[in-house]
């Protein structure tokens, strides 16, 4: 990660105060639907309270930047250092995460508070002539880190509140939307493969993980022009999908067989026929639009069954490296916060939906690139050390902020994971 970086060329201070602004108050707008209770409930251990997450994104501005650059520094509260570290072991002990729901206490007009506090101090430090590199760098990196905790935030909620039996929303339905398109028909771009060239191009920001760039050979291969639909994973479903171990890894098919597993996490079967659950409540399952909440498991059985597979990160980013804008799917900016069928006006034969709507999975461990080297201090914690036992998704969600994924963007979760927006579109080898 680049913590060194310089302010872009020409870009004044007011910018980096005007942006800091902006995620910070994108962050507080997420949570303005959401009770106190709401707020401070821990639906799971992956999951951490929408609290937490306010406090957290407090934690990181003051701990790596104002206790390093303030002049004359004190902590809102010593004991929010320990609170709301989340793993950063160079800074000190961390309260354990599965207890996270248990933090009634600060409440939760404290941690607003805390984040007025560290709102205006940063302020102040950004309006400081000149900015030093280092400010700059961890500033960028910490904005980053709050736009991927607006992205939890949304995925930890819905969780919490599919929990309650009566399916409550976060948001209002949308008002009469219009009949649902029919899902464009799906085709297969090939790609010649060859020597690419993956990971970050050093233009603009990257994670660490995105490093250093390198070259792959692929053998040529073919990617689908869109993303699995609904109708097509409940086909999978209706055929015994889940009930068929040819399908599954044998990991995966412990996994469904001791969770007692038969769909997607958020699908449900009642008189009306399959709906699943939405940030906006129970919606109709919409046929055409993207599956989605898949385990890695889930999307390696579907592929296998739909006689495919999943890509490795590298074709994904091969192919992604040569999508336009107008391929892009939808981000949480649009308000939605699901995702929505591809479009019909799509090019015969490019690959639509690459980013944005659903993230996804693909066959490659998340594993570190040739030559890796993580940051020097507590930074360096960021993402190295979760480089074991993790697979890579890739493209962002309907959750994931507009402007914050890139082709080289690695995101990773273990195989059981299914509470993010996570899908999959198809991939073959050519024969």
């Amino acid at each position: 990660m680049p913590l060194d970086a310089p302010e872009p060329a020409g870009a004044p201070h007011a910018s980096a105060c005007q942006r800091y602004a902006a995620v910070r108050a994108a962050t507080l707008r997420l949570a303005e639907p959401l009770s106190p209770e709401d707020c401070g409930a821990q639906s799971m251990t992956e999951a951490s309270p929408a609290k937490w997450h306010l406090a957290h994104t407090a934690w990181f501005f003051e701990t790596f930047i104002l206790e390093a650059h303030e002049e004359d520094f004190a902590p809102f509260d010593p004991e929010f250092r320990v609170l709301f570290n989340s793993y950063y072991q160079g800074v000190g002990a961390q309260h354990p995460r599965a207890q996270r729901g248990l933090l009634t206490r600060p409440d939760l007009a404290t941690v607003l508070t805390w984040r007025d506090d560290v709102d205006a101090r940063m302020q102040r430090l950004l309006q400081r002539e000149p900015l030093a590199p280092e400010v700059a760098g961890l500033l960028e990196l910490g904005l980053q880190h709050e736009q991927q905790h607006q992205e939890l935030l949304l995925t930890d909620i819905k969780h919490l509140l599919s929990c309650n039996p009566t399916w409550p929303a976060y948001q209002a339905p949308p008002a009469a939307p219009p009949p649902p398109p029919a899902a464009p028909l799906v085709r297969w771009r090939r790609f010649e493969g060859g020597l690419v060239h993956i990971g970050h191009d050093g233009i603009g920001f990257a994670f660490d993980n995105e490093t250093p760039r390198h070259p792959v050979w692929l053998q040529p291969y073919e990617l689908a022009t869109r993303l699995v639909t609904n109708a097509e994973y409940l086909a999978f479903v209706m055929a015994g999908g889940y009930g068929e171990p040819a399908h599954w890894l044998a990991e995966g098919w412990d996994w469904r067989a001791s969770q007692g597993i038969g769909h997607p996490l958020y699908w449900r079967q009642d008189g009306h026929g399959w709906c699943e659950f939405t940030l906006a409540g129970r919606q109709p399952l919409v046929p055409a639009q993207p599956v989605v909440h898949l385990s890695y498991y889930e999307a390696d059985a579907y592929a296998r069954w739909a006689g495919a597979r999943l890509p490795t990160e590298a074709e994904w980013e091969a192919a992604a490296t040569s999508a336009t804008p107008c391929l892009s799917g939808h981000f949480a900016d649009q308000g939605v916060l699901h995702p929505l069928p591809a479009p019909a006006d799509v090019p015969e034969g490019q690959p639509a939906q690459l980013f944005g709507d659903v993230w996804e999975w693909t066959q490659s461990s998340y594993a570190p690139y040739p030559g890796f080297t993580p940051a020097a201090g507590a930074v360096g914690e960021y993402n190295g050390k979760f480089m074991v036992n993790q697979y890579v998704l890739r493209g962002g969600s309907c959750a994931t902020p507009s402007g914050h994924v890139r082709a080289s963007y690695r995101n990773f979760f273990p195989a059981g994971a299914r509470w993010q927006f996570s899908g999959l579109r198809l991939a073959r080898d050519v024969r």
